[in-house]
């Protein structure tokens, strides 16, 4: 494990594995290096062209975090990682982390291309909207010391899984994990902002994006992690929208991996 120093002092612990062009990988809300095996094996899979870093975004695994936060926060501890490489970066984001990494190629960090695996963005009526107040909502259970409550939330309104599912998963070591880290579910929420409201996407949000972008969905995912990524790499100029045969939401390494290799090679 390495560390790098956030602007705000924060530290974030990373693993960087390989040699070559850097690439840096973003989770979606929840995961981190302990949780998620499947960056690693990317990574190990794409070691003879990448270097690939892949971190415990801030409040996870064995990053620290620093209050009060804000989007611009996470954005710097991608820029301490990008230097830390040494040169422009390749950025992957899975989910939300992916609108993470528009974000900060939106606020002009280093980077040479983005690879988004299923934004979560709901643009029409295939699914229920994220509520008007779920960032509110997390927070509050939260500082209220219920942090069960912000976990069932997310599953549930943000997830989109069944409650019967949802009470099936409590007291399970995946729920007890999620807990721990149930305060930084709002900041995923806070980066979603309103790409889950069933309206268009902001036309200006990511505008200042110039560099490629790749933009993939499973072909087997539910149908608003299809529409969602089309509408991003519709908004997108430099966009295009490529379809994984056979995956969903948790698409299998070695599936990615020859992927995220074809698009480095077209850089």
């Amino acid at each position: 494990m390495s560390t790098v120093t956030s602007a705000d002092g924060t530290t974030i612990a990373f693993d960087a594995i390989g040699t070559g062009q850097p690439l840096i990988m973003i989770d979606g809300a929840t995961a981190h290096r302990a949780v998620n095996p499947s960056n690693a094996e990317v990574a190990k899979l794409l070691s003879d062209q990448f270097r690939t870093s892949i971190y415990d975004r801030r409040g996870r695994g064995e990053s620290t975090d620093t209050k009060p936060y804000a989007i611009q926060r996470e954005i710097e501890d991608l820029a301490a990682l990008i230097e830390d490489a040494g040169q422009p970066a390749v950025v992957f984001g899975w989910s939300s982390g992916g609108l993470l990494a528009l974000d900060a190629a939106a606020a002009g960090l280093p980077i040479t291309a983005l690879a988004l695996f299923e934004p979560p963005v709901v643009v029409d009526d295939t699914r229920p909207p994220l509520p008007a107040d779920y960032v509110e909502r997390l927070e509050a259970s939260v500082e209220a010391g219920r942090p069960g409550d912000a976990v069932e939330l997310f599953m549930t309104a943000a997830a989109n899984m069944p409650a019967e599912f949802v009470d099936m998963m409590r007291g399970t070591p995946i729920w007890t994990g999620v807990e721990q880290i149930a305060g930084t579910i709002a900041y995923d929420g806070r980066i979603m902002g309103t790409t889950m409201s069933g309206n268009p996407l902001p036309a200006d949000r990511w505008a200042a994006v110039d560099v490629p972008v790749l933009v993939m969905h499973g072909d087997s995912t539910p149908p608003y992690l299809k529409t969602g990524p089309a509408a991003v790499a519709e908004l997108l100029p430099t966009a295009r929208l490529l379809p994984v045969p056979g995956e969903n939401h948790n698409v299998e390494p070695p599936v990615l991996a020859p992927v995220l290799r074809q698009f480095g090679k077209e850089l």
